[in-house]
């Protein structure tokens, strides 16, 4: 498909041109994390869902104390912050996990930079839907049966550093009208439209609004 071809010639050219230019920005990050917790510079996250149902590891810069994923279903602790998360469309407002530093480059997008290696890949693409976790996936559509059809559109096609969700909102909207805005994307999906939505992120991106 031409669309295809193109979309991935364009993810290809933006990742190396985005590595090669914010190489000295990776760099200052990942000396910032390192002197401000302890722990690894990329985040240990869970796998993510991708194209076809296929999951893969989705690069991030570390935002909140080490193994906060796997503290977060195990620890004692979080029992009651986990039952929030769940509660919250796998999104918490106020989380302790989160590390000052972490504070800052997740308000501007900045912890999303290393996704330029899954694009890369093939993994995403630029622009796409949102990529969800498994169990997300699984335990919203038992909460929401309606939002089944939106999914299955939904991995027909790749993940994306941005989205349509990221200029709608971010985190501020919740499962079932995100999955219906990537499941429109999808649908209607062109180069233009692809152009108009990194057009749209950089403000929502600076602006800091919806970030968590």
């Amino acid at each position: 498909m031409f669309y295809d071809f193109i979309k991935r010639f364009l993810d290809i050219i933006g990742a190396i041109f985005g590595l090669l230019m914010l190489f000295p920005l990776f760099l200052l990050i990942a000396i910032l994390i390192k002197l401000t917790s302890a722990g690894p510079v990329l985040a240990d996250t869970p796998m993510r869902v991708g194209k076809g149902g296929k999951l893969f590891k989705m690069y991030k810069f570390r935002s909140m104390i080490a193994n906060a994923h796997r503290l977060l279903k195990t620890g004692l602790s979080f029992k009651k912050l986990y039952e929030e998360y769940k509660k919250s469309s796998y999104k918490l407002t106020k989380d302790p996990r989160i590390t000052g530093f972490g504070k800052f480059i997740r308000k501007y997008s900045l912890d999303e930079l290393p996704q330029l290696i899954n694009v890369l890949k093939g993994e995403m693409s630029l622009v796409g839907p949102r990529a969800y976790y498994p169990d997300e996936l699984s335990q919203q559509q038992k909460n929401f049966p309606q939002t089944s059809k939106f999914v299955k559109i939904i991995l027909s096609g790749k993940p994306g550093v941005t989205g349509v969700w990221q200029v709608s909102g971010r985190s501020e909207i919740n499962f079932e009208k995100r999955v219906k805005l990537d499941a429109l994307y999808v649908k209607k999906r062109s180069i233009l439209y692809d152009l108009w939505i990194i057009l749209r992120t950089i403000p929502a991106v600076f602006s800091g609004r919806g970030a968590v």
